[in-house]
């Protein structure tokens, strides 16, 4: 399936790169981890999927430069997936970036990007003007999503997106990313998916949102609002069991459990992940950590 990416001319294939940058479910700010986010880079050139909290940060602790973004992919609107989006753009101009941005994603994806950059407008033109920076609003160039199919395709990847089931934030997407060397899905927030399941058929890689049970019911006994959150929480994520179901049903080759709910149980160890995941795929599993190359 990779026959139409062009033979680089100094002969060397590149490996894909996947970055977890964040993995923790949840826009609350913890120590445990990072709010949802991860990176591919092909050829020195950075895909974002998802941008919460921190991400540009999480980025220089990758030792991805930050003016190598290219473009920046948002599975949905909810505040741990997109509380950065605008920083992260805004930041990475700041550190150099001088080349076209663009941004993929579900409605209101102009709206948010236009009202930043409104909010920021005193900012950027003092930069502009005192620091001799190019322009920022030119470079970024939005692209609405509003159904599953192909998103974009450039030298380096293909990218296919799929509706998946995350009520009541409508539309929300997986992304799947296919390079001359291998295939990674991100699955972005979701239920058991039979559109995710078509999508990752065979994909090398599937991150996967995981949810644990035991660990849900801790989570929100500390609430007042705790069985309206619970009933939210499951109505719109995947446990870890079921997360290793839909592994098998696509047949991909690794499972990456991340946007981990909850993200900081101290009585949760990684190999209850694992098995719960491994009651149903029998590939290796891998339980995201912030900054894990995969």
């Amino acid at each position: 399936g990779a026959a139409w990416f062009p033979s680089r001319s100094d002969g060397q294939s590149s490996k894909t790169r996947l970055i977890l940058l964040g993995t923790g479910g949840g826009p609350r700010p913890r120590k445990a981890n990072s709010a949802p986010a991860q990176v591919i880079v092909v050829n020195d050139t950075a895909y974002v999927i998802d941008c919460g909290n921190g991400v540009a940060r999480q980025l220089a602790f990758a030792g991805v430069p930050l003016a190598k973004l290219r473009h920046v992919f948002i599975t949905h609107h909810h505040s741990d997936h997109n509380a950065d989006y605008g920083n992260l753009i805004w930041l990475a101009w700041t550190a150099g970036l001088r080349t076209r941005v663009d941004t993929w994603g579900p409605p209101p994806l102009e709206k948010i990007t236009k009202l930043f950059f409104e909010m920021n407008a005193y900012d950027i033109n003092t930069r502009v003007a005192d620091e001799g920076r190019v322009p920022l609003i030119p470079l970024v160039h939005v692209h609405e999503l509003s159904q599953g199919g192909p998103v974009m395709q450039d030298e380096n990847v293909k990218v296919t997106a799929a509706l998946v089931h995350h009520p009541p934030v409508v539309p929300a997407f997986a992304y799947r990313f296919d390079a001359a060397d291998r295939s990674i899905v991100i699955s972005g927030d979701t239920a058991p998916s039979d559109n995710l399941i078509k999508l990752a058929q065979g994909a090398d890689v599937l991150v996967h949102d995981a949810l644990y049970v035991p660990g849900v019911d801790r989570l929100v006994a500390r609430v007042p609002n705790a069985a309206t959150l619970k009933q939210s929480i499951m109505s719109h994520h995947t446990t870890a069991e079921d997360a290793g179901r839909v592994a098998q049903a696509a047949g991909v080759k690794m499972l990456v459990l991340s946007h981990l709910v909850p993200p900081d149980d101290p009585a949760i160890n990684d190999q209850m992940w694992i098995d719960a995941a491994r009651m149903h795929f029998r590939g290796p599993v891998i339980v995201g950590k912030d900054l894990l190359e995969i």
